[in-house]
């Protein structure tokens, strides 16, 4: 770029380096741009949020699915019906209604990131608890997610159908957040997910493999301790 030579416009890093040349240079900013640590830090913010967090929610569904496999099989005669032999559409997408359920089953009991923190700007009293501003807050989801007063006593049960009628009326569902502060990219999420769960059930039918640990850890996403190995047997020889 300080070269003047022609770069890429078709990625994050290419887009961000001339969105920001552009606004120190044209307008005049040359104090208010981003840095390079900015930038990089800029990438992988997005690489976390955008690629680690859709990783974990696939590979919890995958999971799911093979120690479920009647929900399998319901995924699969919905994702044929809705698109037959023809490769996903955003439209077709919205007529999930299996697959979503799964996936907001497994983000209930899988949460991606399964910690938020908060820090209020301003003294807040929750009930009879009162907050200094500047305290730092973590929030376990998990500790919500399994709450048995909330999902009822078969919380730690694989059961897709609580969200039948929808998210709306489970507001205790907060894998990306809530509020104003929810994360803005939770649309695009899900979306990437029905495709490539659409696309997996379409040629495959599977399998757990017999090395495969269940053992949930949480790094700073929360992933299958010794990975998820599974088997795949194509469904159109």
């Amino acid at each position: 770029m300080e070269r003047g030579d022609e770069i890429p416009k078709d990625d994050l890093l290419s887009i961000l380096m001339e969105a920001n040349t552009r606004f120190t240079e044209e307008d005049g900013n040359e104090n208010e741009g981003m840095s390079i640590e900015d930038v990089i830090e800029e990438c992988q913010l997005f690489y976390f949020a955008g690629s680690e967090t859709v990783a974990s929610l696939l590979a919890w569904t995958i999971v799911m699915l093979c120690t479920h496999p009647e929900w399998q099989t319901q995924a699969r005669a919905e994702i044929t019906r809705v698109f037959g032999q023809s490769e996903p559409t955003p439209q077709g997408l919205n007529h999930l209604k299996t697959v979503t359920m799964i996936l907001q089953e497994v983000l209930r009991m899988y949460p991606p990131a399964p910690v938020i923190f908060r820090s209020p700007k301003e003294s807040v009293k929750i009930g009879s608890l009162t907050i200094p501003a500047g305290v730092q807050l973590a929030m376990m989801i998990g500790l919500v997610h399994y709450d048995p007063r909330i999902w009822g006593d078969d919380a730690k049960e694989f059961k897709p159908q609580r969200f039948a009628q929808g998210v709306s009326n489970q507001s205790s569902l907060i894998p990306f957040s809530s509020g104003p502060r929810i994360c803005i990219g939770h649309n695009f999420a899900m979306t990437e997910a029905k495709i490539v769960i659409a696309m997996l059930l379409h040629h495959f039918s599977l399998e757990l493999s017999p090395s495969y640990k269940h053992a949930p850890f949480a790094i700073l996403n929360l992933q299958p301790q010794y990975g998820a190995p599974i088997i795949l047997r194509h469904l159109h020889k």
